[in-house]
């Protein structure tokens, strides 16, 4: 018997991730099967392969995308390659103890400000994004109701 982790909305910003990733393919469009010059498996941290089943593109918030999302039903988070992020959406990411900023290159505006009290730099989905990005099992609605009451 296995433990089932509830759908994750949030995704993380990491710096040293060569992908975007995620577990929940409902949280994407133009979901796609795993094809060159996809990788089709997950290095995780301690050499074990994670299989890829599927990629996709994400929409975030302040008109943010993330392309050739990687997904792996076996994933605990959504990860945002910092790499990939600015380059796909011609932007830059500051970090500072409180959180990170997403910001548009060429303006230098914020696009996105994300706050963090822990060790993680989480970008948190607005409860109507969360809702339309997920599916509709009883299970998924349950989660998110609960979402909802913490905001």
């Amino acid at each position: 018997m296995t433990l089932q982790q509830p759908p994750q909305t949030d995704w993380y910003f990491d710096s040293g991730a060569t992908s975007h990733m995620t577990s929940n393919p409902s949280t994407l469009s133009h979901i796609l099967s795993p094809r060159y010059p996809f990788s089709s498996s997950i290095v995780v941290g301690d050499g074990s392969l994670l299989p890829v089943t599927a990629t996709g593109v994400a929409s975030l918030p302040g008109h943010l995308s993330l392309n050739n999302v990687l997904v792996s039903s076996r994933l605990i988070k959504n990860l945002i390659s910092v790499r990939r992020c600015t380059s796909d959406n011609n932007c830059s990411v500051e970090f500072d103890p409180s959180g990170c900023s997403v910001k548009d290159l060429t303006t230098q505006r914020v696009i996105v400000r994300c706050n963090s009290s822990g060790p993680l730099y989480p970008l948190i989905l607005p409860t109507a994004q969360a809702l339309a990005a997920s599916s509709t099992s009883s299970c998924d609605i349950i989660v998110l109701v609960t979402l909802v009451m913490r905001s």
